[in-house]
């Protein structure tokens, strides 16, 4: 017998407050204490919290100032992105000593196909919990997994016995895990999506199921045929071993609000010196250059131009930032820029992932 859907055995490994959790592993002082990584000045913010701190309110991309103010015992630290590379490609290293087929995500999170392994093991479920394991042995922090019949699940499934625990959704149990899973648990679904949900009496996927094709076509555009697919357990998304990056970016929060398009200039330079570094790193270059603008209300506002050409330099890009900066009249005072190149020369021309697949044989099932 054959699933009604494609079967491969996919491991979301996700750390669990990664940032947050390195800072107590080199300071032991700060086990048990809310701390937050980063937001410590007047404009900053918060890019990671414990899980002490969460219990506050506290969490990522929030200001310092509102997580002072949630939290008021609340210890703040600087990031170490070498710090945190170190042990991430420590944890790499674990990863691709059971599969070659690791896709990360970032340095904390990534997916693992175990279909086949390195260790032969069948058992999806104990490879996982073998990872988790060797993660902490070799590095002292604890990791959360989800495992599953494609990444989409497996995702979903990391964070339900989060923290130092792992959830596995066997292929027999699939289609009524999605069914009682809550709509905004779905992946692209977020503030704005689970609104609109909710106004066509969408609040789980079993009311998602419940709405043919053409009736998510008509009412969600192109992302009604992914919804219809994903809640019937359908994702033909592979892990792909080397992630084709897809842009890259840089971007200053001032200190100030900042109103002179004139000194805006000037912090642009300096972004874009950035974005050509590294962009120089990657070895990359982007045809399209995107301007991103949040202004003291916190509204966000971006401008784009796509070029005939692939650029690095940071001469070129400048060229097409100024033409973006007076695209039109600031609406406000500005407190962040950013720059960012996507359409790079390292993008594959087509999706290989989007054709079909075969089912795997449901025995598998038996393994996980």
């Amino acid at each position: 017998m054959e699933a009604p859907f494609p079967i491969r055995k996919i491991i979301h490994v996700d750390m669990d407050a990664f940032y947050a959790s390195v800072a107590q592993l080199d300071d032991p002082s700060l086990v048990g204490k809310p701390i937050a990584v980063g937001g410590s000045s007047k404009r900053g913010v918060v890019s990671a919290a414990s899980y002490e701190a969460r219990k506050y309110g506290v969490r990522s991309a929030m200001s310092g100032m509102l997580a002072r103010k949630l939290c008021p015992d609340l210890i703040f630290v600087k990031t170490d992105f070498e710090r945190y590379k170190e042990i991430s490609n420590r944890i790499r290293s674990i990863f691709l000593s059971f599969t070659d087929m690791v896709e990360p995500l970032s340095l904390d999170e990534a997916y693992l196909d175990v279909t086949q392994n390195k260790v032969g093991n069948p058992s999806a479920t104990l490879i996982a919990q073998e990872i988790r394991a060797r993660i902490k042995e070799k590095t002292g922090l604890n990791a959360s997994a989800g495992i599953s019949i494609n990444k989409f699940i497996a995702k979903v499934a990391s964070d339900i016995n989060k923290p130092n625990g792992q959830k596995t959704v066997p292929p027999e149990e699939v289609l009524a895990f999605l069914e009682q899973l809550d709509i905004k648990k779905f992946y692209g679904v977020g503030k704005v999506m689970k609104e609109k949900m909710y106004r066509h009496g969408i609040y789980t996927g079993r009311d998602l199921k419940l709405k043919s094709l053409a009736y998510l076509e008509t009412n969600f555009g192109k992302s009604g045929a992914y919804y219809y697919d994903i809640v019937r357990g359908i994702q033909h998304s592979k892990v792909k071993p080397s992630r084709t990056r897809k842009s890259l970016a840089a971007e200053r929060t001032f200190s100030e609000n900042i109103s002179s398009e004139l000194f805006m200039i000037d912090r642009l330079e300096e972004i874009a010196q950035e974005v050509e570094r590294r962009l120089q790193k990657s070895k990359v270059a982007g045809k399209t250059i995107t301007l991103k603008i949040k202004y003291s209300d916190f509204t966000l506002q971006t401008r784009s131009k796509t070029l005939p050409l692939f650029v690095s330099s940071k001469s070129l890009i400048m060229n097409t930032v100024k033409d973006l900066l007076f695209q039109e009249k600031m609406k406000d005072s500005v407190r962040l820029l950013g720059i960012s190149l996507s359409n790079l020369n390292t993008e594959d021309s087509k999706d290989t992932n989007a054709s079909e697949e075969k089912s795997i044989d449901v025995q598998l099932k038996l393994d996980f």
